[in-house]
């Protein structure tokens, strides 16, 4: 193993996907970068740069070929927007490749015992983007292949994913809604953009019951966030005991971001990280891999890249942390629902 157990998954060419003034920008990629080199751990970091871009073979585990096509077509054309809210460049298409084959690249160092925990830090996010169409910022859904790719490649029968962007992952749940194969646990804003994320969204057919949904009222914060994860998600995991830990970790459910309304702190999303820690070390041997996902106001996500990276790495530096976080305490009757229905499904909650 090398003597370094973090990476970071980063390629300048991530910025050649921007459109300014749009809040899923490059500048989220250069504050975060900036950070970690302001905090002077860089060099505590195995950095992951993707050499080549995914085959299309392999986007096509997940995405129509169609679709795949139709992206490529429409940045060659110079079309702008693929929906209202999804821009496109006419890079998009190869830096929506290079990011898929960036998080490959994570799952190759972690599963061949290279690292332990990977961040990657790829654009455009993916979380939003359904097998036969992008939206909310997103064109290829990172996360998911790279799960496909787990099961496919590396014969892995039990992947966990948690989604803890503020926008429900609704692409992800849509994907593996019908197996058992790949348990998705979302924690989201609701209402909020995309609509999707119901309580009652548990699954179809072999997958009943390994689709959580945590729909959050807007306002939650700290102590909604800890008392979900510590009596829902870290149960379940001790139950379903995954091979693989994967994070969508969109970081737009922090108090100050824009395009939401929750009350999250910097320095909680290290405690979130702790938990998942402790469920990885019990049955992942340490492995997660984090994908970015959303996470708008630029400051704040830095500061929680870097929380997220001090608390896996155990480099033990000070956090950044929000003067006066708010705990919350409004999401205490969802987490309650959540385990009631859930209990049907997984008897540790009962």
């Amino acid at each position: 193993m090398s003597a370094k157990k973090t990476g970071i998954v980063y390629h300048d060419d991530f910025l050649l996907h921007t459109n300014t003034g749009h809040p899923e920008c490059k500048e989220r990629l250069e504050a975060a970068m900036a950070k970690l080199e302001d905090r002077k751990v860089m060099e505590m970091l195995e950095l992951i740069e993707p050499r080549e871009k995914a085959a299309v073979d392999t986007i096509a585990l997940v995405h129509r070929n169609d679709y795949i096509k139709g992206v490529e077509r429409a940045c060659n054309e110079g079309n702008r927007q693929l929906d209202m809210d999804t821009y496109l460049t006419p890079e998009t298409y190869e830096v929506a490749r290079l990011a898929v084959q960036g998080g490959l690249d994570a799952l190759k160092r972690v599963m061949g015992n290279e690292l332990k925990h990977v961040f990657a830090l790829l654009r455009p996010p993916g979380h939003h983007a359904e097998p036969n169409r992008g939206m909310g910022f997103c064109i290829f859904n990172n996360i998911a292949i790279a799960a496909r790719v787990l099961q496919k490649q590396y014969g892995l029968e039990r992947i966990m994913i948690v989604d803890w962007d503020v926008h429900h992952g609704n692409s992800t749940q849509h994907v593996f809604e019908n197996e058992a194969g790949v348990l998705f646990f979302s924690v989201h804003q609701s209402p909020a953009y995309p609509g999707t994320g119901g309580l009652k969204e548990v699954g179809r057919g072999e997958g009943k019951g390994f689709n959580i949904n945590a729909p959050m009222p807007m306002g939650c914060g700290d102590d909604d966030y800890l008392t979900l994860f510590k009596e829902v998600l870290l149960p379940v995991m001790e139950e379903y005991k995954p091979q693989m830990l994967l994070i969508s970790a969109g970081q737009d459910a922090f108090m100050g971001d824009p395009l939401a309304s929750m009350s999250v702190s910097r320095q909680c999303y290290a405690e979130l990280t702790e938990l998942l820690l402790e469920g990885a070390r019990k049955h992942t041997g340490e492995k997660m891999i984090f994908f970015l996902e959303g996470g708008y106001n630029v400051d704040g996500q830095a500061s929680i890249i870097f929380n997220v990276l001090n608390t896996v790495g155990r480099w033990e530096l000070p956090l950044e942390e929000d003067v006066e976080p708010s705990r919350g305490g409004r999401g205490m009757d969802t987490i309650k629902s959540v385990c009631n229905i859930h209990k049907e499904f997984w008897p540790i909650l009962r």
